[in-house]
């Protein structure tokens, strides 16, 4: 598909009158940027080795914007697998051996690949973000990354917000610096594939 295919008109409205669209502070300026051809990501963590009713929306999504022309990435959390996604979970959530998550890591792929690949119009674009933060060291992400995060805002996420309100639970600093990697996925993926969405 060349860059010069184009989003129907009508995708945005009919995400919004699907209440896929949880916020959006511009509608007519979305329905502009999706008239040329976009690339946006889905990401999945291998928290098990199968996936559940709770990725069909996302993996629906990832083909409702294929069809309307544009390039989609499903990211499989090889990495950030090994730290979990607190929103929407009252407790940390529990550390699992390398060994299950590099399993469920491809088991994911292989599963999200049988399900979407039939039924796009171009090959799914599979990615691992195990691939650019298995080899990044600490002191080079919080001088390079870290640096350019208030903790302020990042206290006011709801994912935090909700955990900090909690005092029975909390939240780690290993989970509060999740959305650091979830930032920096992005950030390479618009580098490697001229990602613009999520």
């Amino acid at each position: 598909m060349t860059t010069a295919a184009v989003s129907k008109p009508q995708l945005v409205d009919d995400l919004l009158g699907r209440g896929l669209i949880a916020q959006c502070s511009n509608p007519e300026f979305l329905r502009d940027f999706l008239s040329s051809r976009q690339s946006l990501y889905c990401g999945f963590d291998p928290t098990a080795g199968s996936l559940h009713i709770g990725h069909l929306v996302p993996l629906l999504m990832l083909k409702r914007f294929q069809d309307a022309g544009h390039q989609v990435i499903a990211l499989i959390g090889g990495a950030t697998g090994f730290i979990g996604d607190p929103s929407f979970k009252a407790t940390e959530r529990s550390l699992n051996d390398t060994k299950s998550i590099q399993a469920w890591t491809e088991q994911l792929g292989c599963q999200i690949t049988e399900l979407l690949q039939p039924v796009l119009s171009e090959p799914l674009k599979l990615v691992n973000n195990a691939d650019w933060l298995a080899t990044l060291d600490v002191i080079s992400f919080f001088r390079d990354v870290g640096k350019h995060f208030s903790v302020n805002a990042m206290m006011h996420k709801e994912s935090v917000r909700q955990r900090l309100e909690r005092p029975d639970q909390g939240i780690s600093f290993t989970e509060f610096s999740y959305s650091l990697l979830q930032s920096y996925d992005f950030a390479m993926l618009n580098q490697r594939f001229g990602c613009t969405l999520q």
